[in-house]
């Protein structure tokens, strides 16, 4: 298969890459790095990415942020940065991907750990992840020509420990290689409308 996967630098889609790489043809896609260079939230950066790989057989992304701090504290602004730079990023590149999604193609979209096992300050991660869990559930039975979508909530990464240490307080830490795994079975897999818990 021929397999776009956006956000290929971090670590979650790097994950993702190396395992998807061993059977399929992955395009790497990032800001400043990889086969392709695309900005995901500006949308026509996201149309030029299509234009130029062209036809395939499924779009993987995992990217986005949001804002960390506590409820009573954050402005409006702060808040929309989980819609701005995670939920809204991903949604537009279904919307935008269906007319290069082969028939009985997938998308694997990525949300997070935060909606079902909240941390202090993560009330935004935790919302952006709502919205990517529920907009995947809602989306699946829409889908057109045999496609499917589903997204992968993984917990925090091994190799992230260090980058997100105090704040994920008892947490257990997984694997790339299970993270990995997910992104497979969403993808070379028979599943529509879930999301892959990796925990």
């Amino acid at each position: 298969m021929k397999i776009i996967v956006v956000g290929s630098g971090g670590a979650v889609g790097k994950a993702a890459a190396d395992a998807l790489a061993v059977r399929n043809e992955v395009i790497t896609v990032n800001r400043t790095s990889g086969d392709v260079q695309a900005d995901l939230e500006d949308i026509n950066s996201i149309r030029a990415m299509y234009e130029k790989v062209g036809k395939v057989d499924a779009v993987v992304s995992a990217i986005g942020h949001g804002h960390f701090g506590a409820v009573h504290e954050m402005t409006t602004e702060q808040f929309m940065k989980g819609i701005n730079h995670k939920v809204m990023p991903q949604i537009n590149l279904v919307l935008e991907g269906f007319k290069y999604l082969n028939d009985g193609g997938s998308f694997a979209i990525t949300s997070g750990v935060l909606n079902r096992d909240p941390i202090a300050g993560g009330s935004c991660a935790a919302a952006a992840n709502g919205a990517i869990d529920g907009f995947v559930k809602g989306a699946a039975v829409d889908m057109p020509r045999g496609i499917r979508i589903n997204a992968v909530s993984p917990e925090v990464l091994e190799v992230s420990r260090q980058k997100y240490d105090g704040f994920f307080h008892g947490h257990v830490h997984v694997s790339s290689e299970a993270v990995g795994l997910a992104y497979c079975k969403a993808v070379e897999g028979c599943l529509n409308g879930q999301v892959l818990i990796v925990e």
